[in-house]
Parts: structure tokens; sequence; C-alpha cells
């Protein structure tokens, strides 16, 4: 599987498991909500930067979010 969609498949699982929508983890995270969309749906690839802001606003480490 493509390492973008299987970031997002995390990302959206976490996010998930919070009961968050796209919109409060874009808040958290200080993105916008169609980017987070993008993410999740592994049409964006974010930087290294963008994951360790989605890792903290989800309060994990940047490896939970980008393990298979």
């Amino acid at each position: 599987m493509d390492i973008r969609r299987r970031v997002g498949r995390n990302i959206k699982a976490l996010r998930e498991a919070k009961g968050w929508s796209q919109e409060e983890l874009a808040d958290q995270a200080e993105l916008h909500r169609t980017y987070v969309s993008g993410v999740e749906r592994g049409l964006r690839n974010p930087t290294v930067t963008v994951l360790e802001r989605l890792a903290k606003a989800l309060k994990v480490t940047i490896g939970k979010v980008t393990d298979a």
C-alpha cells in the first residue's frame, strides 16, 4: 500500500478513536479541514512538520501516526 494511504488511514483511525471530526483535528493542528481530508484520503504528501503537528494534536508519537 502507498505510504500516503497508510499514513492517512492511521490518522483517520486515531482521529475517530478520539471522536473528533476532521474539522476538530484541523483546528487542533492549526491546519485547514480540506488539507486534513486530503491527508486522510492519501491525496496529500504531508511534510514531517505537518505530521508532527497532527501527532501533537492527537497526543501520540509521530511513529504512531506513520505505523502500518
